[in-house]
This record gives structure tokens, sequence and C-alpha cells, in this order.
């Protein structure tokens, strides 16, 4: 198995895959204060005359952007591991996921399982935070796991190839990681916009 033949190179990523994970644990940090803030009676945030949904709507919008900004970075990683450093021998003989396209939508399933059980969870209680991250982390690292073993299994090679090999395919599976991203945040957000509601702040 050499770095010469891009279609049974494994690659660098379990960075790109797991690196969906990284942004979700430093956004858990910074929304730890942002969420405890609006339990204190004398907060700014617990004072100001805004609508309950507002504010969750508000707290999604601020994880989409970070998510975002993450997944751009990370689409520029992809991008040099498929050209400038395709055939860099760095890679060669790497058991783990490439950084590509299919990379890249496992990291927006990630995304989609943060926001709907840690940001999602958080909103039932308005003070529950670690339930939520312990259950986040166990969902992620087992959606991890399984996008690490499918380009193992006979057959779903094509998974690992970067370049312009199977681009099509991967760009479909990307495309779907996508629309799981979407959907599950925006069901998440009405789902967490109706529980904020009930609670007595």
């Amino acid at each position: 198995m050499t770095a010469e033949h891009p279609t049974m190179t494994t690659g660098t990523s379990t960075a790109t895959c797991c690196s969906g994970f990284l942004p979700c644990s430093v956004l858990s940090r910074s929304l730890r204060w942002a969420f405890v803030s609006m339990r204190i009676p004398s907060s700014p945030s617990a004072e100001l005359p805004i609508a309950k949904e507002d504010v969750v709507k508000g707290r999604y919008l601020f994880v989409c952007l970070i998510e975002g900004c993450a997944l751009i970075l990370m689409a520029l990683a992809v991008i040099l591991r498929m050209t400038v450093f395709s055939r860099s021998s760095v890679y060669a003989d790497n058991a783990l996921m490439n950084a590509n396209l299919f990379a890249l939508g496992a990291a927006c399933v990630i995304f989609a399982l943060f926001n709907r059980i840690f940001v999602g969870g958080f909103f039932r209680t308005a003070y529950k935070l670690g339930r939520p991250f312990v259950l986040f982390i166990i969902a992620a690292f087992l959606a991890i796991a399984v996008a690490e073993t499918l380009h193992h299994v006979p057959g779903l090679e094509w998974l690992n190839a970067f370049g312009t090999d199977y681009f099509a395919k991967q760009l479909i599976l990307f495309l779907i990681g996508v629309i799981i991203f979407l959907g599950t945040t925006i069901l998440s957000c009405r789902n967490a916009c109706k529980h904020f509601e009930q609670i007595d702040l």
C-alpha cells in the first residue's frame, strides 16, 4: 500500500472526523456560563426583557456560527489534503480515515448530535449540563467509531478515497450530512423553545 495509489491510501483524518468533536467541547465550556447566567436573578441575561424563544434561538445561532466556522476550517484542510498533500508519504499506511468529503459529512453529523443532545438537553431543565454532555460524548464517539470502521468493510473502501476518486458518491454523503445537521438543528431548536417556555427562571 503506497501513497502513489490515492484510492487505496488511508490518510489523515481521524483528525477531520474527530475535529468535529473538538469545537463541541469548546462550545460546551463557553455555553456553560451563558446557561448558568440565566439562572442568576441579578444577571443581565435574567433582567433583560427578552422573550424566552429569542434566548433559545440566539444560543442556537451562536452555536451554529461556531460550527460553521469550524466546518470551513476543516474544509480548507480537506482541500489541501486532497490536492497539495495527496501524495505525501506521511499519510501512507495509516489505518485511519482520510480527510475527504465523507469525513466532512461525518463532522456535520457530530455537530447535529451536539445541537440535539447537549444544547437541546439543557433547555429541558435550564440547569442540568452534566448529563446532556455525557450523553453527547457517548453518542459522538459511537458515531466516530462507526465512521472510522465503515471504510474497512469490504465494498466500502471508496469511503476512504480522496482526490477526484469517487467524488460524486462522497459529495452525496456530505450533502446528506449537511441535511441531517440542518434538519436535526431546526427540530431541536423548535423543541427547545417549547421546553424553555415552560421553565420558571
